[in-house]
């Protein structure tokens, strides 16, 4: 019966190998999965002609899983001419895919499959690590990590982070669990006399340091306080229980379009949080839209769509994405650049999800239109669209009061109001030129405006007059005091806002 012998060459040189295995060694023919192996390198050095290695195959193959099939084919086919010895890097049933397919088709090839253990990599990663695997550990090939979900309670060992290009795929998927900043441990040439070494560096890093074929990375759990730094589970299960078979009549009737005018309430009543610099009340608001958000994920994990980890996953890996000048190796000198960076890496997701990018898309309808007006300006300038200075969108905020005096004579109220709104537009590109956010500056304004009435309204309480019997001169009279008391009291919360809408126009779009 035709027969593969599967020997584990160790984790270094050819002194680790049991010597039954290398006894066997020495018969030959042998085939090496790869040549990049200390025990390799030796058997190929002695000058036998019966040793060979796959290696030519890594360069030919387009992936993993046809170079591992492909291995597996040519050894089977060689086994039904002659008894061949097949070995690996350290030892054949840890993290060796060829190995596990030998197991699972030699036998309907009539073919018999022994094999001969050895020291495997991890009996030296445990001794440079000084870790005991009895107390808990996971180990992961590099190449398949995201087969399963993590989990940062446990401690974790990656092999076969063999090149850069590995370790940055490596170091993405686990920074959507980990912190960049996690101390972790690249181990290079565990075992191997005079050139072992162990760096410890922060996750942030991992691809920055050069890895090859004898390089595995440890990774510690998570202290118990980090592991709850994200609390999202516990409002994920009440929302669960509100949309459940014994839940709130209410929640369980409610639609993303239902639910659509709440999220948008939220979201102003943060804003005003922010704006009244009260904490208590922001972190108050900031969990009422983050409940928003929990509820929106439900909705769709119970249609099949996705769920709150995919949402924190996703948000998580773009972020990572489009910062790469902190997360990769790319170098900026100011914010400009960072947003330069932002919006061509925007650009290129937009081009790799089939779509097709516009100056003026991805500016959301539903914005109020302030707002909307001055990012949909901003989009046009940014591609040539744009006056030369303030003085053009000057001009042209003179120009549509004129055409607006003219149509209010007509009394055509769909002219009137065209010729208000290219006001109001022409008004938001002298903002725009100015540096001022429109919508924060009208937002200010008007709370101006309700402070200064709703002064007067208590000074007519005050003075037992209903408010409709002031007189006009009296309001106003009312109106100069309370702005004389604004400079005492009220102006610096104003030029706090004021200073904030200057600074809009710097943060651009970035978090689009």
């Amino acid at each position: 019966m035709a027969k593969i012998t599967v020997v584990g060459l160790g984790p270094a040189d050819l002194d680790l190998v049991p010597p039954r295995s290398r006894q066997v060694l020495e018969a030959g023919p042998v085939y090496l999965r790869t040549a990049r192996h200390p025990a390799a390198e030796a058997l190929l050095s002695s000058g036998r002609t019966d040793v060979r290695s796959f290696d030519d195959l890594y360069e030919k193959a387009e992936s993993f899983e046809a170079l591992y099939a492909q291995i597996v084919s040519e050894l089977l086919h060689a086994a039904r001419k002659d008894d061949i010895v097949y070995a690996v890097p350290g030892h054949p049933l840890v993290a060796e895919d060829t190995v596990r397919r030998l197991r699972e088709q030699a036998p309907s090839s009539g073919i018999e499959l022994e094999i001969l253990p050895a020291p495997s990599c991890l009996d030296a990663l445990f001794i440079s690590l000084g870790l005991d695997p009895a107390a808990g550990l996971e180990v992961r090939d590099a190449l398949t990590l995201d087969s399963r979900p993590l989990n940062p309670a446990v401690p974790l060992l990656l092999l076969q982070v063999y090149s850069r290009l590995v370790a940055g795929d490596v170091k993405l998927k686990l920074m959507e669990v980990y912190p960049p900043e996690h101390a972790v441990k690249l181990v290079r040439a565990a075992g191997l006399p005079g050139e072992e070494a162990v760096e410890e560096l922060p996750l942030y890093e991992l691809d920055r340091r050069p890895c090859d074929h004898l390089t595995s990375l440890y990774v510690p759990p998570l202290p118990v306080e980090e592991l709850h730094r994200y609390p999202l589970d516990p409002l994920v299960e009440v929302m669960a229980t509100l949309r459940g078979p014994h839940g709130c009549p209410w929640d369980k009737e409610q639609t993303h379009a239902l639910l659509r005018r709440y999220l948008i309430e939220e979201c102003y009543e943060v804003i005003e949080a922010i704006d009244e610099n009260d904490m208590h009340k922001l972190r108050e608001e900031l969990g009422d839209l983050l409940l928003q958000v929990v509820f929106h994920a439900r909705l769709a994990e119970e249609a099949g769509h996705f769920n709150i980890n995919d949402v924190i996953r996703g948000i998580v890996a773009k972020m990572i994405r489009r910062h790469p000048h902190v997360f990769g190796e790319t170098q900026v000198k100011d914010s400009a650049e960072v947003l330069a960076n932002w919006q061509e890496i925007k650009r290129q997701e937009k081009e790799e999800a089939g779509e097709t990018p516009t100056a003026l898309g991805g500016v959301p309808r539903a914005l109020p239109a302030l707002l909307r007006a001055y990012k949909i300006q901003g989009r046009a300038a940014r591609v040539g669209f744009d006056w030369p200075s303030v003085e053009g969108a000057w001009e042209k905020v003179m120009e549509e009061i004129k055409e607006l005096k003219a149509a209010a004579a007509t009394a055509d109220k769909t002219a009137v109001a065209e010729e208000l709104g290219d006001l109001l537009f022409a008004v938001v590109n002298v903002a725009r030129f100015l540096k001022v956010d429109p919508e924060l500056a009208l937002a200010t304004t008007t709370r101006k405006f309700e402070e200064r009435f709703g002064f007067i309204e208590q000074s007519a309480a005050a003075m037992r007059r209903p408010l409709n019997e002031l007189t006009l001169d009296e309001m106003d009279a009312l109106w100069e005091k309370a702005k004389g008391m604004e400079k005492l009291s009220a102006a610096p919360r104003r030029r706090k806002d004021i200073g904030f809408s200057w600074r809009i126009e710097e943060q651009g779009d970035r978090h689009e």
